[in-house]
């Protein structure tokens, strides 16, 4: 029998996801995974909070929805195969004053049109017999959403790609992509590879490896840093599980909201300022390289124009304990600056449209050796297991 060689670049959650999907659907595939990290997970996957995503916020019938309810069954049920640290804690969503009640009655029917289960809106004294010290004034119960151990998932994945025969390289950053007459080679720091089909899921460098494989950047990935504080011990009775705000639709982010993590404690945040690197995961962290690709591209400076307050709003509160508590006190009205440590952060790996837009859905752009995934952030570790699926459905007649 003979053998086609895949080639997918990256080895976060996406990456891993597909690279199992693949081989357990094209068994005659031989799949190779280059990370350029000394083990997989280290990027958007290993700095998160580890929330699943039910797939409450996104636009009914987009790609995002439908993988994100699907992907969520995926990954639970993986974990529980696994044996993978999960829960299915449930959240609120809550409305902080009375001009936020149609926002959170337009979650609730978005919800329910997206195939979530449960939702339930509540009262004051509802939402305080879940969390108790809540603030606001009514809220949408999300009961299938949880918190999960996502290194866990990486480690389980690479396990079982192992066992299908596939590789996974760390320490293999790939420098650049040539074609071939059997497809392509990829040219990274440990060798040269060739395989017939490529898929780009390097995430926070998905458009320059696009670019190397012959793309136009359109869209270009642009790093925005979430910086996390974490509740001190004994004032972590305050949260029991997840408490997040309503959502401005007016602005791109999701505002700082309260998760419970897996192995215990409580994370605050995240705010979204703008990265010097695109794996800043500190504000002295500068890349020139990825500092003079942003400030040269005409959509982040379009970007910031329509969303001034906003962006000045979310420095200031990267600079100011006392802003990022007040934040947080209209979700929890008793946590105080002196409960607050400080914490990690993630960068996201936005793609932005030349018109200074984010790219809302997850961005798949077949060819017809490869494919690249230009547009992964959240809920993308909870949907991977499902975006892998989508993945090797699109390709898997080119591979089988």
């Amino acid at each position: 029998m003979s053998h086609k060689r895949i080639i997918i670049i990256g080895g976060g959650i996406v990456g891993l996801a597909t690279a199992l999907k693949l081989a357990q659907r094209c068994p005659s595939a031989r799949v190779t995974v280059l990370e350029k990290e000394d083990a997989v997970g280290r990027h958007q996957t290993g700095n998160n909070s580890g929330v699943l995503h039910a797939g409450l916020y996104y636009k009914p019938g987009s790609t995002k929805a439908l993988l994100a309810v699907s992907g969520i069954q995926k990954m639970v049920a993986f974990c529980r195969e696994h044996d993978i640290p999960h829960e299915i804690c449930g959240k609120l969503v809550v409305a902080t004053n009375e001009s936020e009640l149609p926002r959170l009655h337009d979650l609730h029917d978005r919800g329910n049109q997206n195939g979530l289960q449960g939702l339930k809106l509540l009262n004051r004294e509802q939402m305080r017999e879940i969390e108790p010290h809540v603030g606001g004034v009514a809220a949408l119960r999300v009961p299938q959403e949880g918190i999960v151990d996502y290194p866990k998932v990486c480690a389980a994945l690479l396990h079982e790609i192992q066992a299908c025969e596939g590789k996974v390289l760390t320490g293999a950053k790939v420098t650049a992509l040539r074609s071939s007459a059997n497809g392509w080679i990829a040219q990274t720091t440990v060798g040269d590879f060739e395989g017939a089909f490529l898929i780009n899921c390097a995430g926070l460098h998905c458009d320059r490896v696009s670019e190397l494989a012959g793309e136009k950047r359109e869209v270009r990935i642009v790093p925005f840093r979430g910086e996390y504080y974490k509740i001190k011990t004994e004032r972590q009775h305050l949260v029991r599980n997840l408490i997040y705000p309503v959502p401005d639709p007016k602005f791109p982010f999701l505002g700082v909201h309260f998760t419970r993590l897996i192995h215990g404690g409580i994370e605050a945040g995240p705010n979204a300022v703008l990265a010097f690197a695109r794996e800043g995961y500190r504000k002295t962290d500068v890349n020139l390289t990825d500092l003079f690709d942003a400030l040269t591209f005409p959509g982040l400076w379009r970007f910031l124009a329509k969303h001034k307050r906003m962006s000045w709003e979310e420095l200031k509160r990267s600079f100011s304990r006392r802003l990022f508590c007040e934040s947080l006190q209209k979700l929890v009205p008793e946590i105080r600056q002196e409960d607050l440590e400080t914490g990690g952060a993630g960068v996201r790996a936005q793609a932005m449209s030349p018109g200074g837009e984010l790219v809302q859905d997850f961005c798949f752009v077949k060819r017809a050796n490869a494919l690249h995934v230009l547009n992964a952030p959240s809920p993308a570790a909870t949907a991977s297991l499902a975006i892998g699926e989508e993945i090797t459905r699109q390709v898997a007649s080119e591979i089988e």
